[in-house]
């Protein structure tokens, strides 16, 4: 892969990564701040649905820096390397824990009779979305190390 390519991909997760962390600070409590104004019913759940948002996000950001690690390896020609499956693992889990903590999240918005339609789709597009991630994550990690077993038995053999 090009360095040119390695690079935009980092700079494209670098910006996820920013408007996530600007979307958790600045719109998110500003969101739920108005939305408690409009459903004053609804206001109890504001901080308990933001602090669930804030929770998810964390395997995001971990997920973003092992994706920004395995580029790294990719442009320093290391890509078929131990380290290479583990940040690809780490990924996957990072998106399995997103699409569990999403899971719980609706089935207690669900528990107190608030789940809205349009926040289930929301969530059901999240965890789609996570699981699509930790399913290619998890092709690449096992052929990352198909080729890592390859890739040493050649080096044995000559």
């Amino acid at each position: 892969m090009k360095r040119g390519t390695t690079t935009l991909l980092k700079l494209i997760v670098i910006l996820i990564g920013i408007f996530i962390l600007i979307a958790c600070i600045f719109w998110l409590p500003w969101i739920a701040n108005k939305v408690a104004t409009m459903n004053p019913s609804y206001a109890y759940l504001r901080l308990p649905v933001l602090l669930g948002l804030y929770i998810t996000s964390v395997p995001l950001f971990h997920a973003l820096y092992h994706s920004l690690k395995l580029l790294g390896y990719i442009n320093s020609k290391n890509a078929f390397s131990e380290l290479a499956v583990i940040s690809l693992k780490r990924v996957k889990y990072s998106a399995i824990s997103i699409i569990i903590l999403y899971g719980i999240g609706m089935l207690i918005l669900e528990s107190q009779d608030v789940l809205l339609p349009v926040i289930a789709l929301i969530g059901i597009i999240i965890i789609f979305a996570a699981f699509v991630i930790s399913l290619f994550t998890a092709i690449l990690q096992e052929l990352f190390k198909n080729a890592l077993e390859i890739k040493l038995e050649n080096e044995l053999t000559v």
